[in-house]
């Protein structure tokens, strides 16, 4: 049996449309499914939990909507290893489904949900912080800059506006630059527990290493390599390594990062001063105040004390 989560109010009023090509496609192909329809915010998880809790062995679970349903649908699971995920895309940056290389054409997504190729699983991050529930992330979570500006994009009528055009990721890019400048920098102590099992990992160290911040624009813990509307903050992340690839951007002038911006987008930043590269299975950051924490872009909290692990191949992707 499929299960269908749909979310037919996203992407600039394209999800609708998008649905009723998919019910079209199932009932041509004589496919049994159930659907159902969310009806406020956080719907997708009440669905998922419901769903998840079904007494089949083997239970698939399609999401029809954006990076923002696809979160809540992660944090409603209850049972990884009876559930596999499938996702037709609707939202306007859509970073879950281009990182993973699942097509944004609903014909093909839609055949390959019925006809998988073979099995794939993912990791998925899970991040806690200062005592809240905790959160799973199929992209990525972040504090600092990224974060406020995915907390504003969540509210923004430039993001509403610029979706009916179809080019609503230019909203991460037009508040980054605007938010860049009214920003303070954040002081925050890193520390990084790398796998024991990495190659390269100085004994001595016990695999872990603190990275004092003291002017910190932002920090970003990727599963996949973009976030922000195809942003690749880490290309070289992959999402079954078993461990999280971390983007930092600390001692950078505002009007430096602003010049560094291009490059950043163009995922040209690898040498750039002042971005940090890391790799790690766990990260606990401990900030000088609350800072906005976002998790697949959705806005967590103000928060000081957080916790972040790679959970190793979680998940099962159709």
């Amino acid at each position: 049996m499929y299960y269908f989560i749909v979310n037919r109010t996203g992407g600039g009023g394209r999800a609708a449309a998008t649905w009723h090509k998919v019910r079209t496609l199932l009932r041509n192909n004589k496919i049994e499914y159930k659907a159902f329809l969310t009806k406020y915010e956080k719907h997708a998880t009440v669905l998922a939990k419901n769903i998840s809790k079904l007494p089949d062995d083997e239970i698939k679970l399609i999401v029809v909507g954006g990076d923002g349903t696809v979160n809540e649908v992660l944090n409603g699971i209850t049972d990884f290893n009876k559930v596999s995920l499938g996702v037709i895309a609707t939202g306007s940056a859509n970073d879950f489904i281009n990182g993973l290389g699942i097509p944004r054409d609903t014909e093909e997504a839609v055949k390959r949900i019925l006809d998988p190729r073979d099995d794939l699983y993912i990791d998925v991050g899970r991040v806690s912080a200062d005592g809240r529930r905790p959160r799973y992330f199929g992209i990525s979570c972040g504090v600092g800059l990224d974060a406020i500006v995915c907390k504003k994009a969540l509210t923004s009528k430039l993001k509403r506006f610029l979706n009916k055009l179809g080019v609503g990721s230019l909203t991460y890019v037009i508040l980054t630059v605007v938010n860049l400048f009214t920003m303070r920098y954040i002081n925050a102590e890193v520390k990084y527990t790398m796998d024991d099992d990495e190659p390269d990992v100085d004994e001595s160290s016990n695999g872990k290493m603190t990275e004092n911040y003291e002017k910190l624009i932002f920090l970003a813990a990727m599963n996949l390599p973009a976030e922000g509307g195809n942003v690749p903050m880490r290309p070289d992340a992959l999402p079954n390594d078993g461990k999280l690839s971390v983007l930092a951007t600390d001692g950078v002038s505002k009007i430096g990062a602003f010049f560094k911006l291009p490059k950043l987008v163009a995922g040209k930043h690898r040498s750039l001063k002042g971005f940090h590269f890391e790799d790690a299975k766990n990260i606990d950051i401990k900030l000088g105040k609350p800072t906005v924490l976002h998790v697949d872009g959705e806005y967590y909290g103000d928060v000081s004390n957080i916790h972040i692990e790679c959970c190793t191949k979680k998940l099962k992707l159709l």
